[in-house]
């Protein structure tokens, strides 16, 4: 088959990309920068941040474990707030790669042309045809709002990982002094269990600190990645309110 110039020409202006397509269909429903990419480009990026730092975590984890660190650490500890501090973590990490799976789902949904009615941006564009233009900002700020109280809890056991690690410290100094007996300490006999129980007063001491340090460096990464993850969803839902505001 022979084409002329002429065909190729009406071919050539026949055809529209994914984003034209986008454009034609909305022409306000989406920013410019988002209609110039692909949305299958970003598709779940932050929670596959949030498993590569996890990977990482656990392989370090695995690797103190085989090197015989870990164990030491949960047994030493008499008191029992070590295996707590790692109880409260597991909890807390298990939260923030639940509300990374949800904001990356969102984000998603931003870049979408005709986004779930369900989703946070197609609930922010009803919310703006059904308001004045004085109440945009309100509902920006109350989104904010929203959001950001969402991933407030993952900061929380964060901190409540401090917290117990510096409780699990004042409690071992405790055990440990509770066993000093100054007028004990001329007998020969008594010097053993004293120095027992300063041993094990001073390794609940290291314990948790040592642990509830390291769990809450990890936990407050994914924190991190999270709280980057919110901005870029308020970022992009009152972006895109914007462009559909001003349709």
């Amino acid at each position: 088959m022979n084409l002329t110039l002429s065909d190729l020409e009406a071919l050539r202006t026949s055809w529209r990309s994914p984003s034209d397509v986008a454009r034609r269909a909305s022409p306000a429903a989406l920013p410019a920068a988002m209609l110039d990419d692909d949305p299958r480009a970003y598709s779940y990026v932050l929670l596959l941040r949030i498993a590569i730092v996890n990977l990482v975590g656990f392989a370090l984890l695995a690797a103190a474990t085989l090197a015989g660190w870990t164990v030491p650490l949960l047994v030493g500890d008499t008191t029992g707030i070590t295996a707590l501090i790692a109880g409260v973590f597991a909890v807390g990490l298990g939260v923030a790669v639940t509300r990374a799976w949800r904001v990356s789902r969102e984000l998603n949904w931003v870049r979408d042309p005709v986004p779930p009615r369900g989703s946070k941006v197609a609930s922010y564009l009803r919310a703006i045809d059904a308001c004045g233009p004085d109440s945009r900002s309100l509902l920006a700020s109350s989104l904010k709002l929203k959001l950001a109280s969402r991933i407030g809890m993952v900061r929380q056991f964060g901190t409540t990982l401090v917290l117990l690690g510096l409780i699990g410290t004042v409690v071992g100094f405790i055990i440990a002094l509770s066993g000093v007996d100054p007028q004990a300490a001329s007998d020969p006999s008594t010097i053993g269990p004293m120095v027992s129980i300063l041993i094990g007063g001073m390794a609940t001491v290291l314990n948790t600190t040592l642990v509830g340090s390291v769990l809450n460096i990890w936990l407050m990464v994914n924190f991190q990645l999270l709280s980057s993850g919110t901005v870029n969803l308020i970022t992009g839902i009152i972006a895109r309110g914007e462009a559909h505001g001003r349709a």
